[in-house]
């Protein structure tokens, strides 16, 4: 593929998320129309925590229109169109089999941008090459536990989340229980590959000298607000022991969780300048 048709192509998945997240207001809108009237603040923090998700695809088409064939482009498009469609598949109104049917087949969907930023992204910075040879078992695992974990949750037998009284119309009701533990266990694959992804970013910083190293300090930072606010949402969550609810959570609480999630947007913006400052 040519840099411009790179460009071009990068440019253009951009724009399909920029639509996308355009759409999903659209219809975010018309859905609360007709419904009880919920509070604007609510409203504009859930547009602003998803408006700064599109932080992915814009720098992955700035890295990718320079740097064609650097991956770490690639798979920051491929993060924002993912959690893009996660927003859309959200905000899609009406009732009857087929919101059900998207539901089922999208219960998902969050698997592969979790993957790919908690796991490649970290293991292919910041020159779109694994640290050595010996990481390739890493790498097919994690793609591995990927694509299993997303099938054993679309098609597990059971109540379907958001639908309360429906049951998984995917579900395979036939299977076995030790199916369904055994998918419990290879979705905890997924954190231990993140886990094992880092200390690769740890082991080519010890490794690296100059620029690479310059690079890697710029995520390390990222991740390192990235886990600090989370670690920090998670305490407060498991010892806040007052009313929760929309009318219950307090407003320190929310916004932290908020803000444990916009946080998200320092990956990107890290990642970009590693990469085009360099």
């Amino acid at each position: 593929m040519s840099a411009r048709t790179a460009s071009w192509l990068a440019w253009s998945l951009a724009g399909l998320c920029v639509a996308m997240f355009l759409a999903s207001i659209v219809l975010h809108v018309l859905a609360h129309s007709s419904q009880e009237p919920t509070s604007t603040g609510d409203t504009l923090s859930e547009l602003l925590i998803f408006l700064s998700f599109l932080a992915f695809p814009m720098v992955g088409a700035l890295i990718t229109s320079r740097h064609p064939k650097n991956p770490v482009g690639w798979i920051c498009l491929a993060v924002g169109l993912f959690w893009t469609l996660i927003f859309l598949g959200d905000s899609i109104p009406g009732s009857g089999p087929y919101p059900v049917t998207i539901a089922a087949l999208t219960q998902a969907i969050w698997i592969p941008p979790v993957g790919l930023l908690g796991i490649y992204l970290i293991l292919l910075f910041p020159d779109g090459k694994l640290p050595s040879r010996r990481w390739r078992p890493l790498a097919w695992l994690s793609a591995a536990v990927m694509v299993l974990a997303s099938l054993g949750i679309t098609f597990a037998p059971g109540p379907l989340e958001g639908h309360p009284g429906v049951r998984n119309p995917l579900g395979l009701e036939a299977t076995p229980p030790w199916v369904a533990t055994a998918g419990i266990v290879i979705l905890l694959l997924l954190p231990l590959c993140m886990v094992a992804s880092a200390s690769s970013l740890v082991l080519r910083y010890r490794r690296s000298g100059g620029e690479e190293r310059e690079q890697i300090k710029w995520i390390a930072f990222a991740a390192s607000v990235v886990g600090l606010l989370y670690l920090i949402t998670m305490v407060s969550s498991l010892t806040y022991s007052g009313p929760w609810g929309a009318a219950g959570t307090p407003l320190w609480l929310g916004l932290l969780q908020q803000a444990s999630l916009v946080s998200f947007t320092a990956v990107p913006i890290a990642v970009g300048f590693a990469v085009l400052k360099y």
